[in-house]
């Protein structure tokens, strides 16, 4: 890392630490205390973590209730990201997605509302919110203009003091007219590490450079992987099945160069990338800790 980018904390990005989603039975006994039950899991992980990506708001629009009593179980400076849900990114809740329900209709307009009702009751707890889009054939959309077409009118209608990140998994669509897209409305792309999309430093290389990647003043990083391969080694993830040591050290260096670029970088693991998503991501922290010249990964929510 050059001297230069490291030579002050002040220039450095907040680095939020998490997994995507809490709720992992299998992770009782190697994460959560042994016996502990469903309903306390959240509180046992915002004492490890200080912000968690929310994915049963992508299958269940939240609503006051459910979001309030989250919120109780969190201390201050957490941060909860979530997942719009499917029937605004995926147009319903089939197999397939439905290119003309897709961020568009009465359904659409209702969900949107009432997941932000929902979610607003975090207050300053919420993070980022992210619109994460299917692979999509051209039965659900022709090519990338109609869909930039729609995306640009969706972000239209949101409020502009919400953080949005925004997954695209057609790769050849991560291209300057998305970009500059979300660029104007200060959306993420989010920068994902999934089985057949590129890494986002290929794609940086393809584009130009990593600065055209980066399209709001926060950056927002998924570690997916392979669920087919994951799931043919455990489908309990409760421990790493898959060595990413490799992809772990390409994911530091890449973060450690955003961190010069952007104020906060949420960076959240899943299960699926090696089988344990806390294994996955204290990894992680711990490879930029020792870059950053730390003694212990910054993740805790007291931090």
């Amino acid at each position: 890392m050059d001297a230069a980018a490291r030579s002050s904390d002040e220039r450095a990005a907040d680095l939020w630490f998490g997994t995507s989603s809490w709720s992992a039975k299998g992770w009782v006994g190697p994460f959560y205390p042994s016996g502990t039950k469903p309903g306390d899991f959240l509180t046992h992980y915002a004492r490890r973590y200080r912000t968690v990506e929310a994915d049963v708001t992508y299958y269940r629009v939240p609503d006051r209730r459910l979001v309030a009593g989250w919120s109780a179980k969190l201390p201050e400076g957490f941060r909860m990201a979530a997942k719009f849900p499917r029937t605004i990114a995926h147009g319903g809740e089939a197999a397939q997605p439905d290119g003309a329900r897709v961020m568009t209709g009465a359904r659409a307009r209702a969900d949107t509302d009432a997941f932000l009702a929902g979610m607003a009751h975090l207050g300053a707890k919420r993070g980022p919110l992210l619109l994460q889009f299917p692979y999509f054939n051209r039965t659900a959309f022709s090519g990338v203009v109609p869909f930039l077409e729609r995306l640009d009118a969706y972000l239209e209608t949101l409020p502009r003091d919400i953080a949005v990140a925004v997954e695209v998994r057609n790769g050849n669509w991560i291209a300057p007219p998305l970009l500059d897209l979300l660029r104007a409305r200060n959306a993420a792309l989010a920068l994902v590490d999934l089985d057949y999309l590129p890494h986002p430093d290929e794609l940086a290389r393809r584009l130009g450079g990593l600065d055209l990647l980066l399209t709001a003043n926060f950056g927002y990083v998924r570690l997916i992987g392979d669920r087919k391969a994951t799931e043919a080694l455990t489908t309990t993830f409760d421990r790493t099945v898959i060595d990413r040591a490799p992809q772990l050290e390409r994911w530091a260096v890449l973060i450690e160069t955003l961190a010069t670029r952007l104020a906060d970088i949420y960076v959240f693991a899943n299960n699926h990338f090696a089988g344990h998503g806390p294994a996955t991501i204290d990894a992680l922290a711990a490879r930029l800790a020792h870059a950053r010249g730390a003694d212990d990964p910054d993740t805790s929510a007291a931090s």
